[in-house]
């Protein structure tokens, strides 16, 4: 059941329309909080891979201040009134969605993220929005992070199926390399999965010990992913062979009451709805080089199968 979660649509930020619809689509954590922070880790595939996420900020919230651009964030904690033993709860949080560096200047993420061509021109994709060092909080990031909407692509938003956005940027991408996609489409129950993106607007988490539920949807998938609202868009992994399976597109409500304060909703690893996945393969063919033929070797290395080294 798709459940509205009032306190991430009241707080966070004054947002616009389609960044409330964002956080409407919600997420839970399944069995053990598998969520970390990039500082947590030292597997440079992994750091790579975030790398090329992004954090979708309305504009209002990104200020140029020439070599940096400073990031209007709030309290985690303290704005959502959550218990003060929840993790993360001393961070900021800012962007309403998340998305992933597809090719060198297109991202994909949940079309509830970007509703259309107008509302694209509202929103900052800023890359780099991560504790990379602990206690150190991202504040401001490098302005060359910071890229505009160019156009929108193509987008597509069912209630149960598929939800996915295509935006041009409005230049290449710098020192980031695009994520390579399962192209095959195959993909079965059981297949280990993790996800990266921003969790209520946090900055960047990585979040593993997941797997497929159910694979059989044409269009999504169902797992037991820990996300939040924030993460829509955010890519999904598939653990053995590091390619995107898909984006991160709904589930169950994120936080639940505990005295006079709130906690994430905790579910057992095969219990409550799990979390809907939109499979790449619904965007794949919706990429401009997959449709001009003299295109399809500039493509071909960014989502051709592979595995991790």
């Amino acid at each position: 059941m798709r459940c509205i979660h009032l306190p991430l649509v009241i707080s966070i930020l004054v947002l616009n329309a389609s960044s409330v619809l964002a956080q409407a689509d919600n997420k839970v954590i399944y069995g053990a909080d598998d969520r970390i922070d990039l500082h947590q880790t030292k597997d440079s595939r992994l750091l790579k891979l975030a790398d090329s996420t992004v954090a979708l900020f309305a504009a209002m919230q990104v200020a140029n201040r020439g070599p940096l651009a400073g990031l209007h964030t709030k309290p985690y904690g303290q704005t959502l009134q959550l218990c003060h033993d929840e993790p993360f709860y001393d961070q900021e949080s800012g962007p309403y969605c998340s998305g992933a560096l597809i090719a060198p200047d297109i991202v994909a993420t949940a079309g509830h993220c970007v509703e259309d061509e107008a509302d694209c021109h509202r929103i900052k994709f800023v890359f780099g929005f991560a504790v990379k060092k602990k206690g150190e909080l991202p504040y401001e990031v490098p302005s060359k992070d910071v890229y505009d909407c160019g156009r929108l692509l193509g987008r597509e938003q069912t209630k149960d199926g598929v939800d996915w956005a295509l935006v041009k940027l409005d230049r290449a991408v710098k020192g980031r390399a695009p994520l390579k996609l399962n192209r095959n489409g195959a993909l079965a129950n059981k297949t280990p999965l993790f996800v990266i993106g921003h969790p209520a607007g946090l900055p960047a988490k990585i979040a593993g010990g997941a797997s497929v539920r159910d694979a059989s949807p044409a269009g999504h998938f169902t797992a037991d992913l820990d996300t939040y609202g924030g993460n829509s868009g955010s890519p999904v992994f598939n653990a053995k062979t590091g390619l995107v399976e898909g984006l991160l597109t709904r589930g169950d409500v994120d936080y639940v009451k505990r005295g006079s304060c709130l906690v994430s909703n905790v579910c057992a690893a095969d219990a409550c709805r799990g979390e809907d996945v939109t499979k790449i393969g619904v965007v794949i063919d919706k990429l401009p080089a997959a449709r001009h033929r003299v295109k399809a070797e500039e493509l071909k290395p960014m989502i051709s199968p592979g595995t991790l080294p």
